[in-house]
């Protein structure tokens, strides 16, 4: 679909619909973060499991994920614009060039001039996802370098303030509502490299948190904030993904305020946190090679490059291909887990070629 023709279409109907709840009284986020947006009160991914929710919002989420299987995830950010650059000193993954080579935050914000978006297509996207057999979609909404794909009131640094103009998060959103697709969050709690108050934080040298002048409410208040956001704006979300368990412990104390938060603002809402961070996740969320026997639901996440999770272009023609997916997927459902595999758009947001090729056969194989 022409990307021009697709966001006149998304604009015109968020303008009708606005229109008709203004006469109400109501906004359309509000409306939507109670049912699917449509006047149902019940998420449109979780409609096969109507009595379940009745009971408990939560326990139909918990099955419905169990029964999923399979989902697509998508790095996507500023890091996809430098396609895997590196110092020469530091080797992958690419959505870690902040952290791992030479260049500063300063240096790193100038990237924004050049963010465009101009093929990501949520439309597209969604389609793919169904045409693969995958029940839902989790996009990187913040990752470790701070910047946003919506249009966050907390920070400046987010993709409606550059070339795109465009809120990512609610295209997706929009897509997955229509289709019945699970809608996940990813969020990065543990890591922000660019907020002065968050551990480790790269604008003071990466320094401890305990530094003088480092208040690490500041930062935890501005995650509430983001989280309440994401929470409130765009529909039902089936689960907050959060990231960035190495350098989390000094929230520990505060990240249960976080959890009885999201619960608060959307029921069914599941959340994870890698291999377990509380020890009271919904489901565990490990990368790559899982081993031992799950407390909980499983999800395992790879990818279909080889080693980033974000584009690199070094790993072009070497992508992995349908067999080795089969595999994975076999190796997963057979432990049981679900399988969340990983595609990084390219720089302009469409999806590698060869992904799409591999997600469809996938998909047909998955049929037959």
């Amino acid at each position: 679909m022409n990307i021009c023709k697709f966001d006149r279409k998304l604009r015109r109907r968020s303008f009708i619909k606005r229109g008709i709840l203004a006469t109400c009284g109501l906004s359309l986020s509000g409306l939507e973060s109670m049912g699917g947006g449509n006047g149902d009160s019940i998420p449109s991914y979780l409609r096969a499991y109507s009595a379940e929710y009745g009971e408990d919002p939560r326990a139909a989420a918990l099955k419905w994920f169990e029964e999923a299987k399979f989902g697509l995830f998508m790095h996507y950010g500023l890091y996809s614009l430098l396609e895997g650059f590196y110092d020469g000193k530091h080797s992958r993954p690419a959505e870690w060039v902040l952290k791992r080579t030479s260049i500063t935050v300063p240096e790193y914000e100038k990237l924004t001039k050049d963010f465009t978006a101009k093929n990501f297509d949520a439309d597209f996207i969604s389609d793919l996802a169904l045409e693969a057999e995958m029940k839902y979609i989790n996009i990187t909404t913040r990752h470790h370098d701070s910047f946003c794909l919506w249009d966050t009131q907390q920070s400046d640094f987010k993709s409606t303030n550059t070339p795109a103009k465009r809120d990512l998060v609610a295209e997706l959103a929009e897509q997955c509502r229509e289709k019945g697709l699970g809608l996940c969050l990813y969020y990065s709690h543990g890591r922000d490299w660019r907020h002065y108050h968050a551990p480790r934080s790269m604008t003071r040298g990466g320094k401890r948190y305990r530094d003088p002048g480092v208040d690490i409410m500041e930062y935890v208040e501005f995650m509430n904030k983001q989280v309440t956001e994401l929470l409130t704006n765009y529909g039902p979300v089936a689960a907050i993904w959060l990231d960035g368990i190495g350098h989390a412990q000094p929230l520990r104390r505060h990240t249960q305020q976080l959890y009885d938060l999201i619960h608060s603002l959307q029921p069914q809402v599941l959340v994870s946190y890698k291999q377990g961070f509380l020890g009271n996740e919904d489901f565990m969320a490990p990368e790559r090679n899982f081993k031992g026997e799950p407390a909980k639901p499983l999800e395992l996440c790879n990818t279909l490059q080889r080693h980033s999770w974000g584009y690199d272009r070094r790993d072009d023609g070497n992508h992995r291909k349908p067999d080795e997916v089969m595999q994975m997927i076999e190796k997963a459902w057979a432990m049981p887990a679900n399988l969340l595999l990983n595609t990084g758009p390219l720089p302009d947001g469409s999806i590698y070629p060869g992904d799409v090729k591999t997600l469809r056969e996938v998909g047909r194989r998955l049929r037959a």
